[in-house]
């Protein structure tokens, strides 16, 4: 059967289906060469090379994909440096920056389940391409590129190295080692069967309590998504440690498939999502690190964020779900750090990518310099900006595309004016309808772009309220 290029769509970060019907080797081979060949066109005036990095996770076949993307974008001229070895997106991102490449093209679902494989396109910066790159990709691929004359080189390379190097530069390194070996840290990684394996034990010593780190195309079943639905034994090895050994710190953290996305659980073991982290991490690079800049956050993000940022005399920005808007950011202005609600979160002072290893570091150095347990940590920032919350986030999926169109020309032709009892006060349509209401609580309605699914956010003042008005959106939408 043909491949059919018009079908081929990227999503906010990448482009992703199902293994053996949309992602194959041939789509990938019409794919590849076009990712490259705009690029080019992109970033060689800047960047003066013809080199692409080409890697991947441990998801199904994913080293055999990555070398059809390696002789496919050779075969029209470009020159590729091919992963050795599974590697975090992010390694290949910083390698594309470093080694002065023009990009990245790395083979990963992130955080979706094992019959997913797709592919991330990464500028020479490190970091996503910004929405009117991939979108000349799409426009390209129905005319394809020539074999050249001549093929471009191909050589392997190990990700691992220059990357490490790079993230222990940017903490206290030595400290955080001292407290995991002299026990003031106990330290467990869920690296959910994907590419954070080994990464931490490479920064911090093989004492790092690593789980789920085998390889596993299927996930245990589940998906490598930082969600508590995910997390059974994590939660059960922090609880059966706590009742063993009481001293010291412990904190679990947790990695999605390709290690650009990261949770926490709590010496408690309670789950900590990134709209925990954000304001730990904001609060801690201000005060112990001295930094300064903009906060970018989603339009998801909690409202915790920027009252935080403001007691720092932080400015915040505001952008759409998905980091690439973060990144388009990070590469106009000085920022401290960019994050959004599902994991990623980024920092001005390393690429403009969201990179969990370096977030479980400086989530590492919060613990260790405050002494706090994150939980603790969390509740002193509710304590000291007076706001206090929880939040919740549902996929709804829908029967087709046809129940999304219908959902979509509702919102937009009978404005909502009530939700859960509560009167609207607000509705902000950055990415779709986000509605503040008379209690201090929001709610977002957002759809998939590519696949009949409505997303449903919530933050309000006590997780009773943030179910009840979750329960009403669903019903609304059924």
């Amino acid at each position: 059967m043909p491949v059919v290029a018009n079908s081929i769509k990227f999503g906010t970060d990448g482009w992703r289906g199902i293994i053996g019907d949309e992602f194959t080797f041939e789509r990938l081979a019409l794919v590849a060469p076009v990712a490259a060949k705009v690029l080019y066109d992109t970033y060689f005036s800047t960047v003066g090379s013809r080199t692409i990095i080409v890697g991947y996770d441990r998801r199904f076949m994913a080293e055999d994909f990555a070398r059809a993307v390696a002789d496919t974008v050779s075969a029209v001229g470009f020159d590729v440096l091919l992963s050795e070895s599974y590697a975090p997106t992010p390694a290949y991102s910083w390698a594309a920056k470093e080694l002065n490449a023009l990009g990245a093209l790395v083979i990963t679902a992130s955080h979706n389940p094992g019959k997913y494989l797709g592919l991330k396109v990464k500028g020479y910066f490190g970091g996503s391409v910004p929405p009117e790159v991939t979108k000349d990709i799409e426009d390209q691929l129905s005319v394809g590129v020539p074999l050249a004359a001549t093929p471009g080189k191909q050589e392997k390379f190990d990700p691992w190295p220059s990357y490490t190097q790079a993230l222990e530069r940017k903490v206290d390194i030595a400290k955080l080692r001292e407290a995991i070996a002299s026990g003031k840290l106990t330290l467990f990684a869920d690296v959910m069967h994907g590419a954070a394996a080994t990464g931490l034990a490479r920064l911090l010593g093989n004492q790092v309590k690593e789980i789920n780190s085998e390889r596993d195309p299927l996930f245990g079943g589940g998906a490598p998504e930082p969600l508590p639905k995910y997390l059974s034994k994590l939660f059960e090895v922090i609880k059966t440690h706590r009742e063993t050994d009481k001293s010291g710190l412990t904190v679990g953290l947790v990695f999605d498939g390709d290690c650009d996305r990261i949770a926490a659980v709590d010496g408690e073991a309670n789950f900590l999502s990134s709209q925990v982290l954000i304001p730990i991490l904001i609060d801690h690079l201000t005060l112990r690190r001295g930094f300064t800049g903009e906060i970018v956050k989603t339009v998801s993000g909690s409202d915790l964020m920027p009252l935080v940022a403001a007691l720092h005399n932080l400015s915040v920005f505001e952008t759409a779900v998905g980091y690439k808007y973060i990144a388009d950011r990070m590469l106009v202005a000085k920022v401290l750090l960019g994050g959004e609600e599902s994991g990623g979160i980024g920092y001005g002072s390393h690429i403009p990518e969201r990179d969990a290893l370096l977030s479980a570091l400086y989530v590492l150095e919060a613990i260790v310099e405050s002494g706090l347990d994150l939980g603790e940590y969390y509740r002193y920032l509710q304590k000291k900006t007076g706001f206090t919350s929880a939040y919740d986030r549902i996929d709804l999926p829908l029967a087709n595309m046809q129940v999304r169109s219908r959902l979509l020309q509702q919102l937009q032709t009978q404005p909502l004016t009530e939700i859960a009892g509560k009167a609207v006060i607000d509705c902000q349509t950055i990415d779709g309808y986000k509605y503040r209401l008379a209690d201090k609580s929001w709610l977002m309605i957002r759809f998939s772009g590519t696949e009949p699914v409505l997303r449903l956010y919530c933050e309000a003042p006590t997780i009773e309220q943030v179910h009840q008005t979750l329960a009403w959106a669903k019903q609304w939408a059924e």
